[in-house]
């Protein structure tokens, strides 16, 4: 292999996995080549990405691993203060962590970015690499709060609270995604998600979802469903 400029090689691997994530978010993962993210990046050599990362699935991964502990280290670090503090006490608490953990994610300026986009069709489509890009340890703060959730929650069999669940993770993910696309289009004004109201809505409105009483809990007819392990 052509040896590419060496002489600040971080920086050139920091701005493909920047331009990459960004690609990756707009079409999917299967839906770019190694060839395209180097051509992006202005890359002349177009085995950058096999030269910086070894290969398309360990660029992914290093994408994963970027935003994926930032987000956790948020979410570990805003429990620890509500917990030494006697908390948290509510289910609104819980879900502001998750929430704002996960905005902000953007770099060179940018607020927003591409991550939480980039992550959650990630999800959709390749969950088992992003699972085990993980390590079984970046996502610590997410199951915390989960655990506060159950003790909080209102009163229902096990398998309505891992649905509520499953709904609050596909919610974070889809309308942050939303969020984020908007305010990063420069085409045009999207005046409802650059409204300072949003978040604090959003929290409130997915608050109102695990706060709502179980009214029939035999809908589940006994099964309990899966534990979402993540979320955005």
């Amino acid at each position: 292999m052509v040896r590419l400029d060496t002489k600040q090689p971080s920086l050139a691997a920091d701005h493909i996995k920047l331009v990459a994530r960004r690609l990756f978010a707009e079409r999917g993962v299967d839906g770019v080549t190694v060839r395209e993210i180097a051509m992006a990046a202005g890359q002349k050599n177009h085995g950058a990405v096999g030269y910086h990362f070894g290969s398309k699935e360990a660029l992914v991964r290093d994408i994963i691993l970027d935003g994926a502990i930032l987000i956790d280290q948020r979410r570990n670090a805003a429990l620890d203060a509500l917990e030494a503090d006697g908390g948290p006490r509510t289910i609104r608490e819980i879900v502001d962590v998750l929430v704002q953990s996960s905005v902000n994610m953007g770099e060179d300026g940018d607020a927003e970015g591409t991550y939480i986009r980039f992550v959650t069709m990630l999800g959709m489509t390749h969950r088992d690499l992003f699972i085990d890009a993980l390590q079984g340890k970046w996502n610590s703060g997410y199951l915390r709060c989960l655990d506060h959730l159950r003790r909080l929650m209102p009163p229902m069999p096990a398998a309505m609270k891992n649905q509520r669940f499953i709904f609050m993770g596909a919610a974070l993910g889809s309308v942050l995604s939303m969020r984020e696309a908007a305010l990063t289009d420069t085409v045009r004004d999207h005046p409802v998600w650059r409204s300072s109201t949003v978040i604090p809505h959003f929290v409130l409105s997915l608050t109102a979802l695990l706060e709502a009483p179980a009214e029939d809990a035999t809908v589940l007819n006994g099964h309990a469903g899966d534990v979402p392990a993540i979320a955005g």
